[in-house]
């Protein structure tokens, strides 16, 4: 690269520093990812940012992706390389940004983390010891019964409840789109046992099926937090959150029943994509049980090692 085009990487560098006011470790992460971008032109014997062309850009992006990189940060290199490409075009160093229309690789879509039914058992099985914990096992058998999530169980009002038809009414869903639940026998034990004390602690304007101490509804960081409570105290690896019986919820469902488009209804997704995630969860759950079983399969596994 000439000289002037490595000295205008520094002349942008300090206005980050100086308009935008960014810390140390950002000016770095942009100073890391611009000379990765410096070193590629070097190699292409590109001489300065004007002869850049997209397609540059977008093999640089490949070769960063072949070394290792990960979605995240090529994406994060992207956008560095289009803030500098919008300074050079706000200097009128060059009147395109070749960085604007390439994109990075997806990320792989992580699968949701689930409860196999003993390690729900063990959780939901456990006597409670005074009205919380009676509260909070009417929650975890509510999300895992009828596959809330934590907002819907947030906002929950005590008339939302059908205990004799056994259903709850979502009112508050994703979208602000509402629906119907049925809610199990578990639960319904659960939920009676909680209503019967919930009156010597919940403040008499107060709606909310679940409540502090306080008598007020209760918050979703709270909720979080004596879920990972309960947890430890059953003895269960690794931090648990309350989306993770709603996930459960959903594997189990779909593991049972191979109906995706129920499952779909029952979790409120507008896209039947996104409750396609379970199918994988239970591919790998048979993937394992076929491993672990099959004769031919466990031969394979003798002679590979």
């Amino acid at each position: 690269m000439k000289q002037k085009a490595a000295d205008i990487v520094q002349q942008f560098l300090q206005s980050l520093r100086v308009e935008r006011r960014l810390s140390d470790n950002t000016l770095s992460a942009y100073r890391r990812d611009l000379s990765q971008l410096e070193s590629y032109c070097q190699q292409q014997k590109i001489t300065d940012w004007p002869k850049l062309a997209a397609s540059d850009v977008r093999k640089f992006i490949a070769q960063r992706h072949r070394q290792g990189l990960g979605s995240r940060s090529l994406q994060r290199e992207l956008s560095a390389c289009r803030s500098f490409f919008s300074y050079l075009n706000k200097i009128h160093y060059q009147d395109s940004n070749p960085a604007q229309g390439v994109k990075a690789p997806k990320a792989a879509k992580k699968l949701p983390y689930v409860l196999d039914v003993d390690q729900l058992n063990g959780l939901l099985e456990t006597a409670p010891t005074d009205d919380l914990e009676t509260r909070d096992l009417a929650m975890w058998e509510l999300l895992y019964s009828s596959g809330l999530r934590l907002s819907e169980l947030v906002y929950l009002d005590v008339a939302e409840l059908d205990l004799i038809a056994a259903s709850v009414f979502i009112s508050h869903g994703k979208g602000n789109k509402s629906r119907v639940l049925p809610v199990g026998s578990k639960a319904i034990t659960a939920l009676k046992s909680w209503l019967n004390v919930r009156g010597n602690i919940v403040k008499a304007e107060e709606k909310a099926v679940f409540v502090s101490k306080k008598g007020t509804r209760l918050t979703a960081r709270s909720i979080q937090s004596r879920l990972e409570r309960w947890g430890k105290r059953q003895g269960l690896q690794g931090r648990l959150h309350p989306h993770m019986l709603r996930h459960s919820f959903a594997s189990h469902m779909l593991e049972s029943s191979q109906d995706l488009r129920g499952v779909q209804e029952l979790l409120g997704h507008s896209n039947i994509s996104t409750t396609q995630v379970y199918t994988h969860l239970d591919f790998q759950h048979l993937a394992s049980v076929y491993d672990q079983a099959h004769p031919r399969a466990k031969q394979r596994k003798k002679t590979d090692s």
